[in-house]
């Protein structure tokens, strides 16, 4: 009789630990990975929707602006009047860019 009241305990404790591990994967997923897919989606969005003339910064912290897009996926970045160079738009630092371009704080009167 108490081998078997035994083995009904263990039965419960694999769907514990069965709980434990949906549960584990679900934060997991919440907080790692979902996120860090919206922001990927964000950056693609960004990337598709430059224009000329759109300040932008590159991941390296190359500042410039967009001179013209390519078909191959590439851009010619203008980073003083004259200067020009040719980078992949993945390269594009949403980010930074939008630091970059964000309006300037009202500074406090005093």
């Amino acid at each position: 009789m108490t081998a078997v009241i035994f083995l009904q305990a263990q039965g419960g404790a694999g769907y514990t630990q069965l709980i434990l591990l949906v549960g584990m994967i679900l934060v997991f997923w919440l907080f790692m990975i979902r996120p860090q897919a919206k922001k990927a989606k964000q950056a693609k969005t960004f990337q598709e929707n430059l224009q000329k003339g759109d300040k932008i910064v590159t991941i390296a912290g190359i500042h410039g602006r967009v001179n013209k897009l390519n078909d191959d996926g590439t851009i010619e970045l203008e980073t003083s009047p004259g200067s020009y160079m040719k980078i992949e738009k993945s390269a594009i630092s949403l980010e930074m860019t939008a630091n970059v371009n964000k309006p300037a704080a009202a500074t406090p009167a005093k």
